[in-house]
């Protein structure tokens, strides 16, 4: 099985709560996930400004909540390592997967709580990793939707080597259930935020899935 991860969310409304974010997530981890979200696709607003990040030693990835992902792409791809851009948010998914590519990052797809495995299938073996979300996106300390987990398993028993990431709701009582289900990346917001530091939430929800 593929390594796993505990990879913290950032969400700022401006550059100020921005820097502040990432002095506290700063090399806590391997990887940290931007929530870019445009008031459009999702009713809240994060870091949908020409935000700069400082030189970090954890990969980058960016989950784009955005209608029409291809303009952000364009002006911010240099920031990141990693996009992940939602299946309901776009018409051409495969003119997606191609802009990623052709800028030498890793492309990864997300999926609604509601959306089926099935929309995403065929574009599958040209990505690297599967964002499913397990709360409806776009609201921070949403409740966890156990029932998303089956997608989880049904995608680890035909990928076995694929990266499925969970996004939304991880925390000290649900995160064993989607190792259990077939998850190896998952994303942690306010549970973290909560704990009395970053690096003693990771530890603790690292403990959870040994």
């Amino acid at each position: 099985m593929v390594k796993q991860e505990i990879i913290p969310s950032v969400i700022a409304k401006n550059q100020k709560a921005l820097d502040k974010i990432i002095k506290k997530v700063k090399n806590k981890s391997n990887r940290i996930q931007l929530d870019v979200m445009d008031k459009k696709f999702v009713k809240n607003s994060s870091l949908d400004f020409d935000f700069k990040l400082p030189k970090l030693k954890q990969k980058v990835e960016a989950h784009l909540m955005v209608k029409g992902p291809k303009i952000w792409i364009e002006s911010n791809y240099k920031k990141v390592n990693t996009i992940i851009f939602h299946i309901e948010s776009t018409k051409n998914p495969n003119e997606i997967i191609k802009l990623i590519s052709s800028k030498k990052k890793k492309v990864g797809i997300a999926i609604k709580p509601l959306t089926p495995i099935a929309k995403i299938s065929r574009y599958i073996p040209k990505i690297d990793m599967i964002t499913v979300m397990s709360v409806h996106p776009g609201k921070y300390g949403a409740k966890f939707i156990p029932s998303t987990l089956k997608k989880v398993t049904q995608l680890r028993k035909k990928y076995p080597k694929l990266i499925i990431e969970v996004d939304g709701g991880i925390n000290d009582k649900t995160i064993s259930k989607a190792k259990e289900a077939g998850a190896n990346y998952f994303i942690s917001g306010s549970f973290l935020k909560k704990e009395k530091s970053i690096s003693s939430g990771i530890r603790k929800l690292k403990s959870l899935i040994k």
